[in-house]
């Protein structure tokens, strides 16, 4: 039996220990693989901008995949190995591989993904991995031709010239958007909508972007479409975020942009609140 003076004396102790003995654990940084490399973009300027912005915003540690290939068919290890992700908690996908047409290939960059991974979507992405020559028309959800179309949710074949783009944020109620202001490119380049969006069932329109276009004769049209979304993918409902905007180094280097992907990112990840904010533990510096 433990005598009132020894209860004392156990209670006197605990109060000495130190004040960590109690604290919980701080929570890891997220682990993210961003992917880069391919035709038409600054990959070696735009990965480094990218890891600086993400970790300045959110408690991550981001690991490239690139390659210094500048084709429409970049060699990366995703292509040929489903495993590519293995110990990653959320993948990045923001590499140009608009010729990679091999469904095995896919496949394997999609593996991850379609067994419940995160993802994130980033500007070329949208106009990689396009495995039928009928990109340009809208495919069945869910069929071979729109497995890559399936897990952004969304399917875009072209892009507008690169002009200041009208960003307006349509989802007020996301914590992603919650609080952002519309703003207005420099110039970029807008991608289309081949079908509407709500085609794809795990699709939600966070933002449309509208460009003011003036062809050779003078005549000006204003074209409109989808820049920011979300999507559910595959039977394990991996969360997807994804902006087609990001063409340029000044854009990813924007607050303003990299404030959106880095919530993009801690949603998908499951980390945002439902104020905006990073939950406790995954703000900067594991705030």
């Amino acid at each position: 039996m433990v005598t009132p003076s020894l209860r004392t004396l156990v209670f006197a102790a605990a109060l000495a220990l130190p004040a960590f003995t109690f604290a919980a654990a701080a929570p890891k940084p997220l682990r993210i693989l961003l992917l880069t490399g391919g035709c038409c973009h600054d990959y070696v300027a735009q990965k480094d901008l990218l890891q600086k912005g993400l970790a300045a915003r959110a408690n991550v540690v981001v690991e490239h995949m690139h390659t210094p290939d500048k084709t429409t068919r970049p060699a990366l290890a995703a292509h040929t190995n489903a495993d590519y992700a293995k110990g990653y908690d959320l993948v990045i996908h923001d590499e140009c591989a608009a010729d990679i047409a091999d469904p095995e290939m896919v496949k394997n960059v999609l593996a991850p993904h379609l067994a419940g991974l995160p993802g994130v979507a980033l500007h070329c992405a949208m106009h990689s991995y396009r495995v039928t020559k009928e990109f340009s028309r809208p495919l069945t959800p869910g069929s071979e031709g729109a497995q890559w179309f399936d897990f952004l949710g969304l399917q875009s074949s072209r892009h507008g010239p690169q002009q200041p783009i009208a960003i307006t944020f349509t989802a007020s109620g996301s914590p992603i958007t919650k609080g952002l202001e519309n703003w207005t490119t420099i110039n970029e380049e807008l991608y289309n909508n081949v079908q509407p969006p709500k085609n794809f069932a795990g699709h939600q329109s966070l933002a449309t972007g509208k460009q003011k276009v003036t062809d050779k004769k003078g005549v000006t049209t204003e074209n409109e479409s989808v820049v920011v979304w979300t999507n559910l993918y595959g039977p394990k409902q991996a969360r997807v975020f994804s902006t087609t905007i990001g063409h340029n180094n000044a854009t990813v280097d924007d607050p303003r942009y990299l404030d959106l992907v880095a919530r993009g990112v801690l949603w998908a990840a499951g980390k945002l609140g439902d104020d905006g904010r990073p939950v406790a533990g995954y703000g900067p510096a594991g705030k």
